[in-house]
């Protein structure tokens, strides 16, 4: 932690003059139960007042707020023969990842107790929670409104809120932050001063006010707009896109391609997807003696998978981040966390992300599709091209989506053929209509007189329950997926 930070933070809590629900001055007393059931009050009461810390400043005369040194060292006291902050941690429920720092202020010693606020739960100490109301800290349950204002307020950690960078000038918000690239995919004019930058920005929580006048930079504004990741955390920095192409079909293949990404998301998405445009092999289409070349998978398909895997990623897992790996007849995009939608349920259902935040934006940003249309579109481009169905698959702890080069139907597996029927029985339920026989040899370039083997893949389909009839009596009327 920064001192500098430290003293600035002490000096702006102390400017009002007086303790508030969430702020308490005390001079040396640190008796351990007292500071439990301080710890506990002012975690709740910070979450009531919108805060995302509470603090106790020891070195304080609170009667006028002015520092005047302290002799509590919470690094040698004890509590019950254990060392305090263990005491206290094994004591709070939930645990909550409070700190002690010593500060030399130049005004005298003061020690900062820094309490995050209430998040999953009210935090307890001793299994009682309790809450500050003015010098008061009586037991939370003897004061049922503000119990349920505070079960009202209780969110979950969010990842894009949290902070990547501390304390930094505005020079240094500027200088880390590609911000005229917000502005731009934002399609916002950008403002002819500073104060106008860091309103916009502070507005779309990218970055946050601190102490005296510095500034936070969120998750949310470095993952998205960073000029260079590595310049924030380690964490931070594997969240960057990697890219392998291989010069064969797996890993033992030569590496002929090879990007770490450095770019915040937004910064670099358009390069990385021309990038890979480049240097993906052309598939070579004749039409109307026509000779042209075809891109290996629809651009639609690679723009918006790749969009998905940094959209839906767990970032709570560390050492690793979306990776995209190109191999000669296949494309393999991998993301931490194990999807929130079941695999076989991707293309209908409405997408769930842990990153609500950073997929709002993005949407607006125009990197990928509205809400609830992107697979689907991926879906109808590679039956466009005639290509092998994409595999979704979950892994122990990460979601893979496959796509794969031309194959034409006599080429695919069985696997793929019924996968194949099942997307396509998908997407005709979600247009009103319903998969016939004849839709099926048209979306596998069968021709009519061999009708008979679409035939055999919709019987195995069924079979593997993944479609069923829409109507039983009229055998028909079409097919639709088991869950419709």
């Amino acid at each position: 932690m920064n001192p500098q930070r430290d003293i600035d933070l002490i000096n702006q809590l102390l400017a009002p003059g007086v303790e508030t629900d969430w702020l308490e001055f005390k001079k040396d007393n640190f008796e351990p139960d007292m500071l439990g059931v301080r710890t506990s009050a002012l975690a709740n009461a910070a979450r009531l007042a919108g805060k995302d810390c509470a603090y106790m400043l020891w070195g304080i005369d609170d009667s006028r707020a002015a520092v005047v040194g302290t002799r509590f060292n919470p690094d040698i006291q004890k509590a019950h023969s254990q060392e305090l902050a263990f005491w206290l941690a094994r004591q709070l429920q939930p645990s909550i990842a409070f700190e002690f720092r010593r500060v030399e202020h130049p005004e005298g010693l003061v020690v900062i107790l820094e309490i995050p606020a209430a998040t999953s739960s009210p935090v307890a100490f001793k299994n009682i929670p309790y809450i500050r109301i003015g010098s008061a800290m009586p037991k939370l349950t003897d004061y049922p409104e503000r119990y349920q204002q505070l079960i009202e307020r209780l969110r979950p950690y969010t990842w894009e809120h949290a902070l990547a960078r501390q304390y930094v000038s505005g020079d240094e918000v500027l200088s880390l932050l590609d911000y005229s690239s917000y502005f731009k995919l934002t399609q916002q004019p950008l403002p002819d001063n500073r104060q106008g930058i860091f309103d916009k920005l502070e507005a779309e929580r990218l970055i946050q006010k601190d102490v005296g006048e510095y500034w936070n930079i969120t998750n949310l504004g470095a993952i998205l707009f960073a000029h260079d990741l590595t310049l924030f955390s380690n964490s931070l920095a594997r969240k960057a896109v990697r890219f392998i192409a291989y010069a064969g079909k797996n890993k033992a293949a030569q590496v002929s391609h090879r990007v770490e990404g450095k770019k915040g998301y937004a910064v670099g998405f358009e390069g990385l997807i021309e990038y890979i445009k480049d240097i993906l092999p052309k598939n070579e289409h004749i039409d109307l003696a026509l000779r042209t070349e075809e891109p290996l998978f629809p651009t639609i398909a690679v723009r918006e998978v790749i969009a998905n895997a940094l959209i839906h990623q767990d970032m709570t897992i560390t050492g690793a981040g979306p990776q995209v790996e190109v191999f000669r007849d296949r494309m393999e995009i991998t993301n931490p966390g194990k999807p929130l939608v079941p695999a076989e349920r991707m293309i209908d259902l409405p997408p769930r992300s842990r990153n609500e935040a950073l997929a709002a934006l993005m949407r607006r940003m125009g990197m990928c599709e509205e809400q609830g249309s992107g697979l689907d579109k991926v879906i109808a481009s590679i039956e466009l091209y005639q290509l092998p169905p994409p595999l979704f698959r979950e892994e122990a702890s990460a979601m893979q989506v496959v796509l794969y080069g031309p194959r034409t139907f006599a080429q695919m597996t069985p696997e793929e053929r019924v996968r194949a029927c099942y997307h396509h029985a998908v997407l005709k339920f979600l247009s009103g209509e319903r998969m016939k026989n004849a839709t099926l040899c048209e979306r596998f370039g069968i021709e009519s007189r061999n009708a008979a083997q679409a035939s055999t893949v919709i019987k195995k389909a069924k079979e593997s329950e993944l479609i069923r009839e829409a109507d039983p009596e009229h055998p028909r009327a079409g097919y639709v997926p088991w869950w419709a």
